[in-house]
């Protein structure tokens, strides 16, 4: 991620959130993601972002729709929702804004770690990466909005991800073909494929 500048980053920042966006309002039922963590989102050559994990996602779809009485799938549907994807998404932000992991022992969990700077629009700046030459001030600023809301502790209060692309949208100017990966427009095919497959 040290690599990246701040436009890109934006960019997979709105590649994540449209992909999350089509999960859970496209799909007819909604189809959460199972784990999203930055290791279920990969970069095409040109960095746009797609988020993988098909195994999980074939294992929810028969759980939800084949009627399978499987334990473990009846169990893993029922731990997976829209509120814990938008929790993830937004620890997913505060990696993709500061280079940090998660959860480190020097330095804790993330959110813990982000919450001094969080409430406070002048300690913003601490949260973004120092790798990183330069970065958009009113960016940033709706980007840490949107990680307050996405990482509440009450799932109830917490944005769609519907609210989340519309407001990250207005401020980022990214549209879902700019997000999307530029060498293949095809970059929901994996997902319309697997969900037309159920029986």
């Amino acid at each position: 991620m040290d690599h990246l500048d701040w436009s890109a980053r934006m960019r997979i920042v709105m590649g994540v959130a449209y992909c999350l966006l089509y999960l859970h309002h496209d799909l007819n039922p909604p189809l959460p993601h199972p784990k999203l963590t930055s290791t279920s989102v990969l970069l095409t050559d040109d960095y746009a972002a797609k988020v993988a994990d098909v195994l999980g996602f074939e294992g929810l779809i028969k759980s939800k729709n084949s009627g399978d009485d499987d334990p473990e799938n009846s169990t893993l549907a029922l731990l997976v929702d829209p509120e814990t994807n938008v929790y993830s998404f937004g620890l997913l932000l505060l990696e993709i804004i500061s280079g940090k992991f998660v959860y480190t022992k020097e330095q804790g969990h993330i959110e813990e770690w982000a919450a001094q700077y969080l409430n406070d629009k002048q300690s913003l700046i601490k949260l973004v990466d120092p790798t990183l030459q330069s970065f958009k001030t009113e960016e940033l600023e709706v980007t840490c909005e949107v990680i307050q809301e996405c990482i509440q502790s009450d799932p109830k209060r917490r944005p769609t991800m519907e609210d989340v692309s519309t407001k990250l949208r207005e401020v980022l100017n990214i549209a879902p073909n700019q997000a999307a990966p530029r060498l293949s427009p095809l970059w929901w095919a994996e997902l319309e494929i697997l969900s037309m497959e159920v029986p």
